[in-house]
């Protein structure tokens, strides 16, 4: 192996890894490698310890009530919406909503701003590299109002083609909506040039933040985005939860998504009016307990602070890809200048899916497949890659256990 010079890390990797329980578990006779983190990080104690808490200590439904559990866990509730806030610096509380995850806010978008602005005729632009969340929902929208949907097109490395951008944008964009960071290739994509040339063609901007508010400072106001929307369960935070923000002047002349209780300020079998931002659209019992931990998990992220996580990452990346590029017919696809903590290869003549099998034997998650990006698994003409993605408790030895996997995988495949 080419050893890359190791960056002094920031963080202790060691006193961290004690602090989520699963990593300490054997997978068929191996420890676990957990490269799997793109598709869901694993869960700290705290963000256990805070679910536990909640279901043993003061269960109750929120908003409601006025006894002593309610209340508490309407305090507990509504000090992660503070959170978050600051978290992503959102000027307001009520710019952020809380969701299912990254793919249900990105449909409340198109389901609502979308369908009160598109007309015949728009155009909304998206880019090669998008998940199918952010491709499928406006598909929806473009077939219902007979808009048009463009693509920005990426050069061999991975990376937008700007100039390309630029001559797709016109008077009929109504909507630019691009992932922050790419899911299957870790491109880091320049999103204030996207919202700023977007926003001088009247456009509004919607941010796919799923795969980079873990890796990224994250701040919406110098954005200048509309929307973005990210998921809990990428940020060492349960399932089940996700943040939509959006401007508040936006969000308020925005029909409503899900009609029931919460959402409403008073029904009558004649009208309805609807309640403030940001109950407005979180129709019913919403996700209390994941949503209470998951300001475990933003406290915890922020006690580590991003800078050092990031710092951490990179350096795992980087070691990563210097000994995978040594491995004989082994390709990496995606090779931006900027990337974050994702590396996707193939190797020739071996299915993608074999190697997660042989690596799965030896204890390692990797991911395989198109990695729900299967147009972008089609720009590069192949039927998927394999998936290393890493994170704060990724070490180098355990990219050392990757490499001895692959080249033990590569030799029973061929």
């Amino acid at each position: 192996m080419i050893a890359a010079a190791q960056i002094a890390s920031p963080i202790d990797v060691a006193r961290i890894r004690q602090q989520f329980p699963i990593l300490s578990r054997m997978v068929k006779g191996k420890p676990l490698v957990y490269l799997d983190n793109a598709a869901t990080s694993q869960k700290p104690q705290v963000v256990i310890d805070a679910l536990v808490d909640y279901y043993t200590g003061y269960n109750a439904n929120i908003h409601r009530g006025i006894h002593t559990l309610a209340e508490e866990a309407t305090a507990a509730f509504e000090s992660t919406r503070d959170t978050a806030q600051r978290f992503i610096n959102a000027a307001l509380r009520e710019e952020i909503i809380f969701t299912r995850g990254t793919t249900e806010g990105i449909n409340l978008v198109a389901y609502t701003w979308g369908r009160q602005n598109v007309q015949a005729g728009d155009e909304i632009i998206i880019s090669a590299m998008e998940h199918h969340s952010n491709i499928v929902p406006w598909q929806i929208l473009c077939e219902e109002k007979g808009a048009n949907l463009k693509v920005i097109p990426i050069n061999d490395d991975g990376e937008l083609l700007m100039e390309e951008y630029e001559r797709l944008l016109s008077n009929k964009t109504k909507l630019v909506s691009v992932v922050h960071v790419s899911n299957s290739l870790g491109t880091i994509n320049p999103v204030k040039q996207i919202i700023d040339l977007a926003h001088q063609a009247g456009a509004v901007v919607m941010i796919d933040g799923a795969q980079s508010t873990v890796h990224m400072n994250i701040d919406v106001q110098a954005l200048d985005c509309d929307f973005f929307a990210c998921s809990a369960h990428k940020l060492y935070g349960p399932t089940g939860v996700g943040v939509l923000y959006g401007k508040k002047h936006i969000l308020e002349a925005m029909p409503v998504f899900m009609g029931g209780g919460e959402m409403i300020k008073e029904v009558t079998f004649a009208k309805t009016t609807y309640n403030d931002l940001p109950y407005k659209y979180e129709a019913g019992t919403p996700n209390i307990a994941d949503v209470i931990a998951f300001k475990a998990a933003i406290d915890f992220i922020n006690e580590i602070g991003k800078a050092n996580i990031a710092q951490h990452e990179q350096d795992v990346l980087q070691y990563a890809t210097a000994q995978l590029e040594q491995i004989h017919g082994l390709h990496i696809v995606g090779k931006a200048v900027e990337k974050a903590s994702v590396l996707s290869f193939t190797v020739d003549k071996v299915h993608p899916q074999d190697l997660g099998i042989l690596l799965d034997n030896r204890g390692i998650a990797v991911r395989t497949g198109h990695h729900c990006t299967q147009p972008l698994m089609d720009r590069f003409c192949i039927p998927g890659t394999t998936r290393a993605s890493f994170a704060v408790y990724s070490t180098r030895e355990e990219v050392d256990a990757l490499v001895a996997g692959l080249q033990k995988a590569i030799q029973l495949l061929l």
